[in-house]
């Protein structure tokens, strides 16, 4: 067998190999953690010689994740961060205080693994799960933060023993995978939640708090609700600001969010109840290591495409919100921007049922429907006819940034344009 020598050949080795979920859909799913346990196995099990905490949710969860570790970071930890999927290169979903992991080490990585791997035959997210601990553990990290990739009870990151669970929200995404009603969604959830460890659930949903009360009592798992504890307001140093209260009481003045669209003012309550746990369990956590780790979460952590801002005159926004519940804060926080005409660049998935979708968009903007460059992505003139039929109209144009390019020529500077509807029709952005 070869060696590798290459980025490049380790990345097309792990991409022609590898069944993606992000590239194929359902096909790369495997059934159980077996493949990560004898992944983790043969390399030591190095998910075992750092701390943990675990983050899942429909919504929120990357925000989530990364604004944690720009806090851990801040207050000094080294900090390792897993996210998944990554926007423009593989590295960014292997971070060690805000740096990617380094080309060479996901070469020597696929070179000690391969054989072990070509018997065991995972997933490109098994593999990648197993190399983030790999490069944690040589890393010496105090920490790392883990984004759960897909659902939770069966989602390769869920081999770890964590300090901390945080599940952020349930809404409707991948029902054909995770469940057809929203209590079955979070029983999926709340497979992350672990025995005796401490877990927080960002939101409050009549629909399936009781799944999450009756999973935490069969683990004694304490579980605290955020909002039970904490709520926020807009705070007079600006829409970049909030004032936050913990259980009436002030706690934060003019909060900093580094992270721009009200779906952050859910977000935060669940970072900041995690930290008061973190805190009560002797992680030295100040308030100006929150503030510092709020304010600064892009440039400590990398983070890209949440309600980013790309230009002004005419404003230009994209965000990887992809579901109905996350189309429904986009359009909610498009509808509360100052602008003349609207431009929407979309593009969306074709093993989705778009149908909830397509109904939350604005019937009064001028659209430019587009593909990503993956397999999964839905072909530009089917998503046009699927946008027709809820009153969408506009032009197809199937590369994303010249989609991006017709709608900056047509529209005026006191004009708005998104782009988005996939993550994938982000990553695929130039100038990102």
């Amino acid at each position: 067998m070869s060696t590798f020598v290459s980025y490049a050949e380790v990345l097309e080795y792990l991409y022609a190999n590898l069944p993606m979920f992000q590239r194929v859909g359902a096909a790369a799913l495997k059934p159980d953690l077996k493949n990560t346990l004898a992944l983790c196995a043969a390399l030591g099990n190095p998910q075992e010689r750092f701390q943990t905490i675990h983050v899942a949710g429909t919504n929120g969860k990357g925000s989530t994740s990364h604004t944690l570790a720009a806090i851990l970071q801040s207050a000094g930890y080294k900090t390792g961060l897993y996210t998944s999927p990554h926007l423009k290169s593989f590295t960014e979903r292997i971070r060690v205080s805000g740096l990617p992991v380094e080309e060479a080490f996901v070469i020597g990585f696929v070179n000690r693994i391969r054989t072990v791997a070509e018997a065991i035959q995972p997933s490109f997210f098994e593999l990648t799960v197993a190399m983030a601990f790999d490069y944690f553990a040589q890393q010496q990290v105090d920490v790392a933060v883990i984004e759960v990739g897909l659902g939770g009870r069966l989602d390769s990151t869920n081999v770890i023993n964590p300090v901390l669970s945080v599940i952020t929200n349930i809404g409707w995404d991948h029902q054909d995978i995770l469940g057809d009603t929203l209590p079955r969604i979070a029983a999926e959830k709340a497979g992350i939640i672990k025995p005796g460890v401490p877990v927080v659930i960002s939101q409050h949903q009549p629909e399936t708090d009781e799944v999450f009360i009756a999973k935490a009592e069969r683990e004694s798992a304490p579980l605290l609700f955020a909002p039970d504890r904490y709520s926020v307001r807009a705070s007079g140093a600006g829409a970049s600001a909030l004032d936050v209260y913990r259980d009436g009481v002030c706690l934060f003045e003019g909060l900093p969010l580094d992270l721009q669209g009200l779906y952050q003012q859910k977000n935060i309550l669940g970072v900041l109840a995690a930290v008061e746990e973190l805190q009560r369990q002797g992680w030295a956590i100040t308030t100006g290591h929150i503030r510092a780790g709020t304010g600064h979460v892009m440039p400590l952590t990398g983070l890209k495409g949440r309600w980013q801002i790309l230009g002004q005159h005419p404003l230009i926004v994209c965000d990887t919100g992809h579901n109905a519940d996350g189309i429904a804060e986009v359009v909610r926080q498009i509808r509360l921007q100052d602008y003349t005409r609207l431009w929407m660049v979309i593009g969306m998935v074709k093993d989705k049922d778009i149908h909830h979708v397509l109904h939350l968009l604005p019937t009064d903007a001028n659209y430019y429907f587009c593909q990503a460059s993956i397999p999964r992505a839905l072909d530009a003139e089917a998503l046009a006819a699927q946008a027709r039929a809820e009153g969408l109209h506009g032009a197809v144009v199937r590369d994303v940034n010249e989609a991006l390019a017709q709608a900056k020529a047509n529209a005026g500077p006191d004009d708005m344009i998104f782009v988005g509807g996939s993550t994938f029709v982000v990553a695929d952005l130039a100038g990102i």
